[in-house]
């Protein structure tokens, strides 16, 4: 069964919808494409969403009340909401005064009003979770509107705001990476990158780059096929102790009586004939 993968926002979750528009019953799906903008009528009311994705999925792997969208957007409604986003920074402004009488550690990252100007979504990033409800009903008086807040994370404020990696291309994560998966500090172990520093492996979220996640796979595979640091490997120059592993290179560094030797490790044995050995100062 074919689906549409649509977001309302770039930090907001994408949501499934049927490719069927109510208020085009001809339209075909054939001619829905990623990254159009289309107008549906959701639960807290009339939004513009972009398609992210037109995919094939399971019936059973889908939601119960699967909806319709309403029609393909026109270039007036992009136009009124380009108009919308005039207002970004006042909003934005309006908000941070009235978060600061109530003195909470917050910083309001984003603001998204919806087509039928009912609602403002503004998103905020906090070290923990902030009790807002006060807040929100003085916003709701300020700006005569319902509004929601709605807490991110710092990789999701780095996607908001997008920049770029020391690659010299967008950061991925503004620019195509959907799902932000976790990045742990094993992946610097496995990839060797100790020796970079926290700084250089850190992304502009601050938090550990994303990239680091691309290789893992093929490291942990070369890893499994190379023996632990640690292990003792028998050599016609004695017995060794592995001392560090590289994975690219498929080499192992043994101490042998004190002396590191780097040999190449093929076929889960240690290569010493006809093998270029290196000895590592």
């Amino acid at each position: 069964m074919k689906i549409a993968k649509v977001q309302f926002h770039i930090a907001d979750r994408e949501y499934y919808f049927l490719p069927e528009f109510s208020q085009v019953p001809d339209f075909k799906i054939s001619d829905l494409k990623a990254g159009e903008k289309v107008l549906i009528e959701t639960e807290l009311g009339l939004d513009l969403g972009t398609v992210i994705a037109i995919r094939d999925m399971e019936s059973k792997d889908l939601p119960a009340d699967l909806k319709t969208m309403l029609r393909p957007a026109t270039a007036d409604d992009e136009v009124a909401m380009v108009k919308k986003s005039s207002q970004y920074s006042t909003y934005l402004k309006q908000i941070e005064e009235v978060a600061k009488q109530y003195s909470l550690k917050l910083k309001v990252v984003d603001v998204a009003e919806s087509f039928d100007s009912q609602r403002l979504t503004f998103y905020f990033t906090a070290d923990n979770r902030v009790d807002f409800r006060d807040l929100v009903k003085d916003l709701g008086k300020v700006f005569h509107k319902k509004i929601r807040l709605q807490q991110i994370g710092v990789r999701d404020e780095a996607k908001i705001d997008g920049d770029y990696g020391p690659c010299g291309l967008p950061l991925c994560c503004k620019n195509w990476l959907k799902v932000l998966g976790s990045v742990n500090a094993e992946y610097i172990k496995d990839q060797d990158l100790m020796h970079r520093g926290n700084e250089r492996l850190s992304g502009a979220c601050g938090r550990l780059k994303c990239c680091l996640r691309y290789e893992e796979e093929a490291y942990k595979y070369g890893l499994d096929k190379l023996p632990k640091v640690g292990d003792r490997i028998k050599t016609g120059a004695g017995m060794g102790r592995v001392t560090e592993v590289h994975t690219l290179k498929q080499t192992v560094e043994l101490d042998i009586d004190g002396a590191r030797v780097e040999y190449p490790y093929l076929q889960g044995r240690i290569c010493e004939k006809n093998c270029e050995i290196t000895k590592v100062e």
